[in-house]
């Protein structure tokens, strides 16, 4: 499978950073924090050689541009529910916009772009795109907040609390199901699956930065080593003993203290 539009590792959170990479990676990135209360990082990358990736299971929205062989285009993308093999062309440029848990476009239902179903958005001009009628200029890794503002006005992005709420489990007055189905339409995932999807790429840091397969079983609330690796086999697309390694580059990931505490608890 050859997919162009997301192409980054993540491991580090805070401001503006590049990122240590292991010794087979061949894109090269930065990335920062946004203070916009609709954008979880913003990104950039590209890559040195023709080669492939594991693009791993992800949660959340995400906007990507990409400049390649003199063509640029703004993709949408939704959740990941599998790790998936990708070939990468040499001598690309991206650009991605990443959105917090429950960020969607109304009229592009994360549901309806999962698991690669991705949205190309027509090209005006080099510069620019077209949306519902109206060119628009492509954002930059320094405007992005600025662009996410424009599309916010006249409501083609938002944002629904009810996620945020469910992930910090704060009691709303939602009923059960009317949660659930809030997440579903906002992530385009279940509950179960995004806790799921967020622990195996939590665990998968951790063995990044050297934490023992057992410590990593224990401390996310896996049943036994079994567990950890079907889960990361399925989720990831490597065994733990596989993740320290290296060997082959995996896609974004960094961490989030979102997160952090809410995905193990039971």
């Amino acid at each position: 499978m050859e997919w162009f539009p997301w192409l980054v590792v993540l491991w580090q959170g805070g401001a503006k950073a590049a990122v240590a990479t292991d010794r087979n990676d061949f894109i090269h990135f930065e990335q920062r924090a946004s203070d916009h209360p609709f954008v979880e990082k913003v990104w950039r990358c590209h890559s040195d050689r023709a080669d492939s990736f594991l693009s791993v299971a992800a949660t959340s929205f995400e906007m990507a541009l990409t400049r390649l062989r003199g063509k640029t285009f703004l993709t949408l993308r939704g959740p990941e529910t599998a790790a998936t093999a990708i070939d990468c062309p040499a001598e690309g440029q991206w650009l991605g916009i990443r959105f917090k848990p429950g960020t969607f476009m109304p009229n592009f239902l994360p549901l309806s772009l999962r698991n690669h179903n991705d949205v190309t958005l027509p090209p005006a001009t080099s510069r620019s795109f077209w949306l519902y009628g109206s060119a628009l200029e492509y954002p930059s890794f320094d405007n992005a907040e600025t662009f996410v503002k424009r599309l916010m006005k006249p409501g083609l992005v938002r944002r629904d609390p009810a996620v945020e709420d469910t992930i910090d489990r704060r009691p709303t007055e939602l009923s059960l199901r009317s949660a659930q189905r809030h997440f579903l339409q906002a992530t385009g995932v279940t509950y179960a699956t995004f806790r799921q999807i967020e622990r195996a790429r939590y665990a998968t840091i951790l063995l990044k930065e050297g934490a023992s397969i057992l410590d990593v079983v224990s401390s996310l609330g896996y049943f036994d080593q079994a567990h950890l690796t079907r889960s990361l086999k399925r989720f990831i697309g490597e065994t733990p003993g596989k993740i320290p390694e290296g060997q082959k580059q995996l896609s974004f990931l960094y961490k989030t203290a979102l997160f952090s505490e809410s995905i193990v608890l039971p």
